[in-house]
């Protein structure tokens, strides 16, 4: 007897006769018993692979056998577009059994959302900022439309996990746990975690009752197809493209909106059908672009990370990534998008289109082939989070007092270690700053706060993340996407002129006021920008670069190119050895210490070498520049001395600038404002293996290599 007999007689039925399956897929059948159980779990299986049916099945099963009534389960993605995507499959397997889903983001229409109000669905999609709107909107009445509330289901969660908006999920969860009256049963779903035990206890947190992790059998390098090759530039990237696996449909990711813009253009240039998705462009625009593209073949659509989760475009042929996502986890989710037919294989082509993305994607796929992927660290210290949910538990309950609000959220793992009178100067500070009031213990909302977040009815309160200001593009009526004000600084000749959705636009009018840009079709070339603080890498991506350019070996999986390429590149590095950094001293006086350390790490280090040497320091991902050159004696002294401290103590340096970047650090004291994210940029465990390793003294003859 397999788990598929466990589930309720209704659901076998409608699998076997409606849905026509013949059977589900081994790891559905095996989450079957636990998920039934009402155990906390997270379930890993490849991207498009089936983990939503292998969650909504037995869970259903649940609704049905022990008569669930009400909106009892949740189901929760990182984007809209996925919700849309998976609302039309759970609206059918819902019917199906005589139960509804419904679905509820910032999109949906204010009719729909009151049909949910007046008569709640069995199962609601949405993300963690509606779930928020919900809780604080005075037209929603959270305690009784979640008083039913039994599970909840966590798509993509390590998109979440990884970042602010997880933590912002769990204390939204844990309210709506407390207004339901129960512990809610929690299920995670992902292609690509490293540390999947970790996760499932940061996602069940506080909760009682068992722990479970699914994770399928490891898929090796044998059973894909991955090649690297050097095209040099990405005009050469689309020629490549144009040419390689005609008939097929091919899914390209690059690494901005922009490169997006410029290669579906360049395509299109070229007489191939290119459909251009990324987050700027306008809903309508990419459902257009994402449908289309889902129903033909012989194609291209050109990607920024948007696609990178579980969005169903039909099946795929190939994946082509411009350059190098700075994750083996992204690169499992990019390349976990083909394979699905049967005796197809998962496969990549890499295309380098510089020589530094060339052997970062030359290290990624070298720790792929090992089997490893990145553990996912939720950031320590989100004192802002926990400001944000003050703010929003006082919309909630018009009002509440200062020393119970915190029971709301206290379970949240990283609220639960945070020192009391840490959590004390936040709510003084807010306090002074006129951000929060005090009447007889009772904490409103205050003149700064309404000035700050009080606009549209404090949607700011909605969500963690900042959201630059852009301007919106109109044809006529019809909104095609937005760009930042960047596009519109710089001469240029005549009218200017947007890259928008892989079509030229030319700027008829601006409306500064209200940030709108109108347009018309042109068949000049255009150009579009926007802001986008690069993603630093990781110490162990780095040093597999290292491991690139100081040996002699080739990889099967590069192509001539490519093997020529490295090598020429290997030839600026002769000095390199992989077991030791390099500190490297060239002949117009520049010193630089190649660590191969990552970004954190040599942000860390960068400073304190600074303040002990007397000598300015920059660094980036590979390596510490020194401004003048000290000597070989006083920086072996400062390498020492940086081996006997704490490596906890060795923090990267944050700027008052930097904190901006942190939403709602204007609620913090500016000290621990700071200190907060000092310590979230901290990578201590590689700090002590950096400097655990010889930093060898070499003197070059040609230039100090840059």
């Amino acid at each position: 007897m397999s788990n598929f007999d466990h589930l309720h007689p209704a659901i076998q039925h409608h699998v076997v006769n409606s849905l026509g399956w013949r059977e589900l897929r081994p790891f559905q059948d095996a989450v079957i018993p636990p998920i039934l159980a009402g155990k906390h779990m997270i379930v890993l299986a490849p991207t498009a692979g089936g983990k939503t049916e292998a969650a909504f099945l037995p869970l259903a099963s649940r609704v049905l056998s022990e008569g669930w009534t009400g909106l009892s389960v949740l189901y929760i993605c990182p984007i809209k577009a996925l919700l849309n995507n998976l609302d039309v499959r759970l609206q059918r397997y819902s019917t199906l059994l005589g139960r509804r889903s419904a679905l509820w983001h910032g999109d949906v229409t204010t009719t729909a959302r009151r049909h949910v109000l007046r008569d709640p669905p069995d199962l609601l999609l949405t993300t963690p900022e509606s779930l928020e709107l919900m809780l604080v909107s005075p037209n929603v009445d959270a305690r009784s439309l979640f008083s039913e509330l039994r599970a909840v289901v966590v798509d993509e969660i390590h998109a979440f996990a990884g970042d602010d908006r997880g933590w912002h999920l769990l204390s939204v969860l844990e309210r709506i746990s407390r207004l339901a009256g129960r512990e809610l049963q929690r299920v995670g779903l992902s292609a690509t975690v490293g540390n999947p035990e970790l996760l499932i206890d940061w996602l069940a947190g506080p909760c009682a009752g068992e722990r479970i992790v699914y994770r399928p059998a490891e898929a090796t390098s044998s059973q894909a197809e991955v090649k690297l090759d050097y095209v040099g530039s990405l005009e050469n990237a689309a020629v490549v493209i144009s040419r390689l696996h005609r008939g097929e449909k091919r899914l390209v990711f690059v690494d901005s909106r922009a490169r997006a813009e410029e290669l579906g253009a360049e395509l299109r240039q070229l007489n191939v059908t290119a459909f251009v998705t990324h987050s700027s462009l306008s809903q309508e625009q990419r459902r257009q672009a994402e449908d289309a593209f889902a129903n033909r073949d012989d194609c291209v659509i050109v990607a920024t990370s948007v696609l990178e989760l579980g969005i169903d475009v039909g099946n795929l042929d190939r994946v082509i990534q411009i350059d190098s996502p700075t994750t083996v986890s992204s690169f499992l989710q990019r390349m976990g998008r083909t394979g699905r037919r049967a005796g197809a294989l998962r496969n990549c082509l890499f295309l380098a289109t510089r020589d530094e993305s060339l052997v970062q994607a030359a290290g990624l796929i070298d720790l792929w082939a090992e089997g490893y992927v990145e553990p996912i660290t939720p950031p320590p210290e989100p004192y802002h989070v926990l400001a944000q949910q003050l703010m929003a538990l006082v919309l909630q309950e018009r009002g509440i007092g200062r020393h119970t609000w915190l029971e709301w959220v206290h379970r949240v793992p990283a609220f639960a270690q945070m020192a009391p009178e840490r959590i004390q100067e936040v709510v003084t500070w807010m306090l002074q700053q006129g951000i929060l009031w005090e009447e007889e213990g009772i904490l409103g909302i205050g003149r700064k706060g309404e000035e700050e977040y009080g606009r549209r009815h404090f949607c700011e309160l909605l969500s963690v993340f900042l959201s630059p200001p852009l301007f919106a593009v109109l044809h006529g009526r019809q909104e095609v996407g937005y760009v930042d004000e960047l596009t519109f600084v710089g001469k240029q000749e005549g009218r200017r002129v947007l890259l928008l959705g892989g079509r030229a636009w030319r700027v008829t009018h601006i409306d500064w006021q209200r940030k709108i840009a109108h347009v018309e079709m042109s068949q000049d070339r255009g150009r579009s920008r926007w802001k986008g603080a690069g993603q630093g890498l990781s110490y162990r991506l780095c040093q597999a670069i290292k491991r690139v350019l100081a040996t002699d070996d080739s990889r099967p999986y590069w192509s001539q190119r490519a093997r020529s390429q490295i090598e020429t590149i290997r030839g600026d590095f002769p000095w390199l050895t992989v077991d030791a950094s390099a500190v490297v001293t060239g002949p117009d006086n520049g010193m630089k210490w190649w660590t191969f350390a990552g970004q954190n790490v040599n942000a860390a280090l960068a400073p304190a070498l600074a303040n002990i040497t007397q000598v300015a320091t920059t660094s980036d991902n590979l390596s510490i520049d020194f401004d003048r050159p000290p000597s070989t004696d006083t920086l072996q002294q400062a390498i020492d001395e940086l081996r006997t401290r704490d490596p906890a103590t060795l923090l990267p340096e944050v700027t008052p600038d930097a904190v901006q970047a942190l939403k709602f650090s204007e609620c913090l004291p500016p000290a621990l404002a700071l200190q907060s994210l000092a310590t979230r940029r901290r990578d201590q465990a590689a700090v002590s293996q950096l400097l655990g390793t010889v930093a060898r003294f070499v003197s070059v003859q040609g230039a100090t290599p840059n």
